[in-house]
């Protein structure tokens, strides 16, 4: 018969680490519906789709934060703040992409 092997740890999920990966997907889904709007309506992007990009960018640099500094405390899982740290960097470099894009305009 075979044994089963079993873990006990006493690590858990950190809430700054989920917090990270919400404010993650909210900012880019705020991101996405941002540009989708301003594709649909011909480019003409109102006051409110700049604010959204703003607030995004504060988001994810928050976000980044609390992703970097649970990931580097021993006693958490790492799957969140990983999660979290690219979900920002993915945020943050597609807002970095549409400002690009929208100098060379």
């Amino acid at each position: 018969m075979k044994k089963k092997g079993y873990i006990f740890t006493n690590k858990r999920h950190s809430q700054r680490a989920i917090m990270a990966t919400v404010l993650g997907i909210i900012s880019l889904a705020a991101l996405f519906f941002v540009v989708l709007c301003s594709y649909l309506s011909a480019g003409e992007a109102s006051i409110g789709f700049g604010f959204t990009g703003l607030l995004s960018t504060v988001f994810s640099l928050v976000g980044l934060c609390l992703g970097i500094t649970t990931v580097r405390e021993k006693d958490y899982y790492r799957f969140f703040p990983v999660l979290g740290i690219l979900l920002n960097l993915a945020a943050l470099g597609s807002v970095s992409l549409i400002l690009y894009a929208g100098a060379r305009l």
